[in-house]
């Protein structure tokens, strides 16, 4: 059961819309003007956020930055999301959002955010121009990964357990998905 909660608004939300709502806990994020607000994450997503942070920041090229969240990625007035780790280069990063092609989104699947990371963001992260997404699943563990070619994902690659998952995109990186639990 999910617990992804549509509010309704006079017209479309936009960005500027979000900076007036509270700072509460909760998630806030823009599907082409629909605010999508979800609960914070458990430990085992924090856990598993923060090991995947370290394994890729000791590789990440100078060139690049490896964020958390909450950070939001804004490619339109009307979109709003917030990867749970992101890879930018640094000369994209602005003062208040990330508003260029991501190279690498990450999601960390939650029982409260999976059809909407599974569906809905992937799609906006396709349709936004994102060159890489990778998603985690703790409840394998696995990670599966698409790589963004001509507008469409494709090259889609999966590594569970003790396997290795192996990508050079955003970087050359290899992680084993037992590892973050």
């Amino acid at each position: 059961m999910t617990s992804v909660t549509l509010l309704q608004h006079d017209g479309d939300w936009t960005v500027d819309d979000l900076r007036e709502l509270p700072d509460d806990g909760l998630q806030y994020e823009l599907a082409d003007g629909v605010l999508l607000v979800s609960p914070s994450p458990r430990p085992a997503h924090q856990r598993a956020l923060g090991r995947l942070f370290l394994e890729l920041s000791g590789p990440c090229p100078p060139e690049l930055e490896v964020f958390v969240a909450p950070l939001d990625f804004q490619p339109t007035a009307r979109r709003s999301l917030q990867p749970d780790l992101l890879v930018v280069r640094k000369e994209d990063v602005g003062e208040l959002a990330i508003q260029r092609p991501l190279l690498l989104a990450v999601e960390i699947l939650s029982p409260s955010t999976r059809a909407k990371d599974l569906l809905v963001k992937r799609a906006l992260y396709e349709d936004s121009g994102v060159a890489a997404m990778w998603v985690v699943d703790l409840d394998e563990p696995s990670i599966t990964g698409w790589v963004l070619r001509a507008g469409r994902w494709s090259d889609e690659r999966r590594a569970g357990g003790d396997e290795e998952f192996r990508t050079d995109l955003p970087f050359l990186v290899a992680i084993r998905p037992a590892s973050l639990l």
